[in-house]
């Protein structure tokens, strides 16, 4: 037990089970499998966060039955050579101490792809569209009822200590629980009791396979905060309804669906939605049932998860994408060491992000996640070396803590008086504030790691030769990008830096051109709509925000649009006069006018610092890049390409 967290560090009888903290992984999609099964990543990733101090493990979502298996990024645990690859993962979690659960679901409507790049055949209650996946499904339910319970027996027979069935999220068993949704007139529709016929079936169905010696549990959206979604009304009598049952061992609450735009930001809550904020809920099912409730949606601090126990608002916590951007956050806290806890900041850049388009999951702080196999144990360096880092934004301050972890002695320049580079302008953007602990959380692992820091020094030629290092690392990072824009000389052209250092007076009327289509823009005209501007935010790709993570961007786009921001897609700044901004479909070339504007803010992407490069093309040591200097991307580029630069010195 911690003296600090006595709540979060005792244990947790579920059943047959006792768990030693109340820090739980919740099941989420890591993009680690292959042709349905675990790979060797995923159990690396598994057993880090085990080894790190978690009490509990929820592997992702595996899909029951042939209808809901959506490709080979998903698990699939509807045939028995999954067994062996399961078994991989409950030794290596069990090694640590740790408990280990699987997860039971089927995504009716909500399904992308039969995993071969066609649409699928999507099952559900009725036939009634989704509006996110676009999907018109079909109807079935006994094959699908079973499968969950020889899923089930599948997990247990792999060595898992529970099984978790799926009805959040707007998937197959809360539709039948929705009456919006669920239109039948037969056993399993119309009334409260009809509509929850086919999830106490799945329960009967997987408790008969599992026995009584292994732990069941529930995930439920509490509110689906969707148009057509599940409200905590029907939720709560639900719940009072399978308590009475006793088949379930526990209740894991959660907001939102995967079936809207508007339901789908709670799937992963980005750091604009509240710490917590799904605990109130929490404690309601606490008050009305007599199970333990598991509860999740932006716990990524164990003081914050401490009160939430503390206050009897849930017996457990989820913290899983805490535990992706340090995956010993748990053994810190129980240690005492909360100040060298890498807190998560609610991007969803690396995690969720990369797992929408394909890749393994991983975080823009620490991308050692899901790289467990490649970067997940520090090489020390075979010779101690002298390494100085130019450069203090997150690419220089990530090799400068790697270097000197290895055991190098390791100085770091940074020009400015602070640390943090372009992160210290994003966290001045409206209800980004938290971005600005990835230089609090990067400053630590360097001081931890015994880096000499010297600010309001700028590394030139000279100053190299006066300290001869060994290697050098190159994290001068990058300019706003200033072309000539025709008629500059009569209208008023700024760029985003100046209007977020405070440095200009931007009028009433401003356009917003925007060219990487990212927080930027976004955050731009988020920020002077809420000054009073009027706002046209001209972006020259699809819709705004189009190189974000989907959860993020459509949130940000509705808020624009309650503020009344004006976004015109498909547009490149061409020119301006007195009054106006010209701007230039990308598609058909065709002019688009802006009048009555006082004020274009420019933010068309940045210019690579790479003076002190050229300075060093005869130098005769080790140098290495990384970050803007090599190409002006994002923070996620900048601290990956510090580890490297960092394992490479």
């Amino acid at each position: 037990m911690s003296a600090s967290f006595p709540h979060l560090f005792s244990p947790l009888t579920l059943g047959p089970l006792t768990i030693k903290n109340r820090i739980f992984s919740t099941g989420h999609m890591t993009m680690m499998v292959e042709h349905g099964k675990p790979t060797d990543d995923l159990v690396a990733y598994h057993a880090a966060r085990a080894a790190g101090g978690a009490g509990l493990i929820i592997t992702e979502a595996a899909r029951v039955h042939a209808s809901g298996v959506s490709g080979g990024s998903a698990l699939d645990a509807s045939r028995d050579d999954c067994i062996e690859r399961y078994g991989r993962i409950a030794r290596a979690v069990h090694a640590h101490g740790c408990a280990v659960f699987g997860q039971l679901t089927h995504s009716g409507r909500v399904m992308y792809t039969s995993g071969d790049g066609t649409r699928p055949v999507p099952y559900a209650p009725s036939t009634l569209p989704d509006e996110r996946f676009h999907n018109m499904p079909v109807s079935m339910i006994h094959e699908v009822v079973g499968a969950h319970g020889a899923a089930a027996r599948r997990m247990t027979r792999a060595g898992l200590d529970g099984v978790e069935v799926l009805a959040s999220h707007g998937l197959l068993p809360a539709q039948f629980l929705n009456p919006l949704v669920n239109r039948r007139d037969d056993d399993y529709g119309g009334s409260p009791g009809n509509r929850l016929r086919f999830l106490r079936e799945v329960a009967d169905a997987v408790r008969a396979a599992v026995g009584p010696d292994t732990v069941l549990g529930l995930r439920i959206s509490g509110d689906e905060m969707q148009h057509d979604g599940l409200t905590p009304d029907i939720v709560i009598d639900v719940l009072e309804a399978l308590d009475a049952d006793g088949v379930f061992d526990y209740f894991n609450v959660i907001a939102g669906s995967m079936s809207g735009l508007a339901g789908s930001v709670h799937v992963v809550p980005p750091m604009f939605i509240d710490t917590a904020y799904v605990a109130p809920f929490a404690a309601t099912v606490k008050a009305v049932t007599g199970r333990p409730v598991f509860v999740a949606g932006r716990i990524n601090q164990p003081q914050i998860a401490e009160q939430v126990i503390a206050s009897g608002q849930a017996d457990m916590c989820g913290m899983t994408r805490a535990m992706i951007c340090d995956p010993a956050m748990a053994g810190k806290a129980a240690a005492g060491r909360s100040y060298d806890i890498r807190a998560c900041i609610g991007c969803n850049q690396a995690c969720i992000g990369h797992m929408q388009t394909g890749y393994p999951i991983s975080c823009i702080q620490f991308p050692e996640s899901g790289r467990e196999r490649t970067y997940g144990t520090r090489v020390p360096a075979e010779t101690r070396r002298k390494v100085l880092v130019a450069g203090g934004g997150p690419a220089g301050m990530k090799a400068a803590a790697v270097a000197a972890e290895r055991g190098h002695a390791v100085t770091l320049y940074e020009r400015a008086a602070r640390l943090g580079g372009q992160a210290l302008l994003a966290q001045l953007l409206p209800r980004r504030a938290e971005f600005g602990g990835i230089v609090t959380n990067l400053a630590r692992e360097m001081e931890l790691a015994g880096v000499t820091v010297v600010k309001n020094s700028e590394v030139t030629a000279a100053l190299i030769d006066a300290e001869a290092p060994d290697a050098v690392i190159v994290a001068t990072g990058a300019a706003p990008y200033r072309p000539a824009i025709e008629g500059a000389d009569d209208g008023h052209v700024v760029d985003a830096w100046q209007v977020l250092n405070g440095e200009v007076n931007v009028g009433q009327s401003v356009v917003v051109a925007d060219w990487r289509c990212d927080w930027v823009g976004l955050g731009l005209a988020e920020k002077l709509v809420r000054d009073g501007c009027h706002v046209r935010l001209a972006v020259n790709g699809t819709m705004a925000g189009q190189s974000l993570q989907q959860y993020v961007r459509d949130h940000w786009v509705g808020e624009l649009h309650t503020l009344g921001v004006e976004i015109i897609p498909y547009a490149r700044v061409f020119g301006i006069d007195a009054d106006t901004v010209y701007l230039q479909h990308t598609a058909s070339g065709e002019p688009i006018l802006c009048e009555a504007v006082d004020t274009l803010v420019t933010a068309l992407g940045h210019t690579p610092e790479t003076t002190l490069e050229a300075a060093l093309a005869d130098y005769p040591g080790d140098v290495q890049l990384a970050g803007d200097c090599l190409s002006p991307r994002t923070a996620e580029e900048a601290v990956l390409e510090g580890l490297k630069a960092g394992c490479a010195v």
